[in-house]
């Protein structure tokens, strides 16, 4: 028998798996909270019970997906020998999962319009600003960056994020991942050079 902990548990799961599915598929604007707890085979008093609104489900979703995203991202640089091609190698991971649906349209269409950009950034910086300021220090050969750099680490993180705007919108993503990966390498031949 399932103990009380266990329950609320599987509940909070079924409405998160609900809640992504629906904003991924129909958007947050077009997906209602009753929606999401009959998908979820709740009842909407145990959706508040968990949530007190669809914005906080919302950033809960999003903030899972960031951490899916993320991993994606860390497993694929892991496999790279050098700083650089570490960096090549998450940045296209992370193209190619930023045109999937559900990354796009709840990372990047819905995150900043829900939650509002200074919200939306520091749930960002907290999933890939470390991830960013640690290539720089690999690529610095340093663990202590300077005012220089953290801006670089800001400047990075944006271009990141239009890149992935652009391949998320794109008629053919796999070759705008390609092409955006080898305008990064551009810009980190650059960063190799000012060291």
């Amino acid at each position: 028998m399932a103990t009380q902990d266990e329950r609320r548990a599987a509940t909070i799961a079924a409405i998160r798996a609900s809640a992504r599915k629906l904003f991924a598929t129909s958007g947050f604007e077009n997906t209602s909270i009753d929606e999401i707890a009959e998908h979820a085979g709740v009842t909407k008093g145990a959706f508040y019970h968990h949530f007190d609104s669809k914005e906080r489900i919302f950033e809960d979703v999003l903030e899972m997906v960031q951490s899916e995203l993320s991993g994606r991202v860390t497993e694929a640089a892991s496999k790279a020998v050098t700083p650089v091609t570490a960096i090549e190698l998450g940045m296209r991971q992370f193209l190619m999962d930023s045109a999937k649906r559900d990354f796009r349209q709840i990372i990047f269409i819905d995150g900043p319009a829900v939650l509002g950009w200074k919200r939306w950034r520091e749930i960002d910086l907290q999933h890939f600003g470390g991830m960013v300021r640690q290539s720089i220090q690999a690529l610095r050969g340093s663990s202590e960056l300077d005012g220089r750099d953290e801006a670089l680490v800001h400047l990075l993180l944006g271009a990141f994020t239009e890149a992935a705007l652009i391949c998320g919108s794109a008629k053919n993503p796999a070759a705008s991942a390609r092409d955006l990966v080898e305008g990064v390498q551009v810009l980190l031949r650059g960063l190799q050079t000012s060291t």
